[in-house]
């Protein structure tokens, strides 16, 4: 008889068990024995095993617990974060609180830095629940199938970041994209902005804020359709260079423009250079409007608006998630909507 495949779903957090060696093992139909061999020394074990675990491995998710001599139920004192980078200064602002709230309560942080790709972060997670860390912290939701699949069957409690849904892999604390978009276009709005446009980096955070804000203008009349909105891509992640190339792209293509959101402060602050540069007067012929907060944001010239977010808040949230599930503690929220909010200066 056949063995029954695991189940992926969604299961008690530490302390329930994620999906073990035995598991791959019953699955490939083959003794926990020959499944460690086949994992750590392919090449003394028969390629038609071999195939058998390696099926069972990819099915589950199942990741080797790299902690030579560690019990399952073991804890490490480590937690891992994962953001898409660290030359951006977009999300030290959570890094900082969530290292100061897990050290205060005992916990060591582990940063990976995954870029803007799922692969990158596929092969990051690997490394990382090969560890078996009492937590992972993960920047969004958009996650491969694959990388799902291996944090559900991990067992490790996970909390998703600066972003929401409702169906998250276990916890979320974040805000959404859209709405925060859809608040930009209503400020330019009231501040009689008509022509307005986008100046984004290419991710998919940023496509979502965009899709908020392009949806909200046509609504509200500043745009005749969603391909009435003109819209310049940059990579990510954005720097103050791309806002100057992306503003100059814009202009050459669509000199109307009366106004631009920005998908990062680097990129506004960008803008604001550039139109200095040209003699473009802010706010006057043009709003600009960024998006982080950065430290730099009320210091520039002039003062940038930007919709701020609670990159502290998210950090001791996401810390006090962790802690409560790997101390056995029961979260009764699981999803916590922290939130946005546009600041209005002098760029418009």
């Amino acid at each position: 008889m056949a063995a029954e495949e695991p189940s992926t779903a969604r299961r008690p957090r530490r302390g329930g068990g994620g999906i073990t060696l035995g598991d791959v093992a019953r699955l490939a139909g083959v003794s926990p024995i020959t499944a460690s061999r086949a994992l750590n020394t392919p090449d003394h074990v028969a390629k038609e095993t071999l195939a058998k675990v390696r099926d069972a491995v990819a099915r589950t998710g199942y990741v080797p617990n790299r902690m030579a001599g560690g019990l399952a139920s073991s804890r490490s004192r480590l937690v891992a974060a994962v953001v898409p980078t660290i030359s951006g200064p977009v999300f030290m602002e959570m890094l900082e609180s969530l290292t100061a709230a897990l050290a205060d309560a005992g916990y060591q942080l582990m940063l990976g830095q995954s870029g803007y790709t799922e692969s990158r972060e596929d092969a990051l997670l690997d490394a990382i629940i090969g560890r078996r860390p009492d937590g992972i912290v993960l920047t969004g939701i958009m996650h491969s199938a694959a990388g799902r699949r291996r944090l559900l069957a991990s067992g490790i409690p996970v909390v998703e970041t600066w972003d929401l849904t409702p169906t998250p892999i276990d916890m979320l604390v974040g805000f959404s994209h859209a709405q925060a978009g859809a608040a930009v276009a209503r400020h330019l709005h009231a501040k009689g902005r008509r022509r307005p446009a986008l100046l984004s980096g290419d991710d998919e955070r940023a496509q979502r804020r965009n899709q908020g804000f392009i949806d909200e203008a046509v609504r509200l009349g500043m745009a005749r359709d969603t391909a009435d909105v003109p819209v310049r891509h940059v990579p990510a992640p954005t720097t103050l260079g791309g806002g100057r190339f992306g503003l100059t792209q814009l202009l050459d293509t669509a000199p109307a423009v009366d106004s631009v959101f920005c998908s990062s402060d680097l990129l506004a602050l960008g803008v604001l250079t550039e139109a200095s540069a040209r003699g473009i007067a802010v706010p006057g012929r043009l709003s600009v409007v960024g998006f982080g907060d950065l430290a730099f944001a009320g210091d520039a010239h002039p003062a940038l608006s930007t919709v701020r977010i609670d990159g502290t808040g998210i950090g001791r949230q996401a810390a006090r998630f962790i802690v409560e599930r790997a101390e056995g503690r029961p979260v009764a929220d699981k999803v916590i909507d922290l939130g946005f909010q546009v600041i209005e200066r002098a760029s418009g």
